[in-house]
């Protein structure tokens, strides 16, 4: 979109954007289908404190000439690790693996369906040397279909407790090897996730952001 300009940084220049990144959220997840309130953004506000000191971390974002309009953020996932305690397991081979973990990716209501989200994705998985990223998606969100256009496959879910569940998404990160899982798995299905066999699940149109 005209008169935007797109930044990639580290967590210093990350905390000095951290009133301007609660505001983006509390504005987004006030919207369906989420409808978080004043709890929720304090909670956002105390991971965001954590993630900030993560291994890894990096944060692109678009921005007007007087507000953040845009973000995407994440860092390293050490191999070993997933995505939360209480989600469904992996596949050994995603679990095995280094992967970034992309905790928001958030564009407010006007900029979207420009290009805006895309290109802050972009920026953000360019040049990492994680094969995999990794996001949690709400399965009712507008985006929850455009990920999966783009690639992005569900590997079970999170349940949380103070949220819906949510979709746990996969997609390997270009020009980063080894090739990566081309198919969903059932958590106790013990299939190798690189098997050409598999069955995919169908990839739904959907405008992306």
């Amino acid at each position: 979109m005209d008169g935007l300009t797109y930044t990639i940084t580290d967590a210093a220049a990350a905390r000095q954007l951290t009133e301007d990144v609660r505001d983006l959220y509390a504005a987004v997840y006030a919207e369906a289908p989420y409808h978080e309130g004043p709890e929720h953004v304090r909670q956002f506000r105390r991971w965001w404190s954590d993630h900030l000191r993560r291994p890894g971390f990096a944060f692109a974002y678009a921005s007007d000439a007087s507000r953040l309009v845009g973000v995407s953020y994440g860092y390293t996932m050490p191999g070993g690790d997933w995505i939360e305690p209480n989600a469904d397991e992996p596949p050994a081979l995603l679990r095995a693996a280094e992967k970034l973990l992309v905790p928001e990716w958030m564009v407010a209501g006007a900029y979207r369906g420009s290009g805006v989200g895309r290109r802050l994705l972009s920026m953000l998985l360019d040049g990492r040397s994680e094969p995999y990223a990794v996001l949690a998606a709400n399965p009712h969100a507008p985006a929850r279909r455009w990920y999966e256009r783009m690639g992005w496959r569900q590997y079970g879910q999170i349940r949380p407790r103070s949220i819906p569940d949510m979709d746990v998404l996969v997609l390997q990160i270009p020009g980063a090897p080894p090739r990566p899982p081309t198919t969903p798995q059932d958590p106790t299905d013990p299939q190798d996730p690189t098997d050409p066999q598999a069955p995919t699940d169908p990839q739904a149109p959907a405008d992306p952001p």
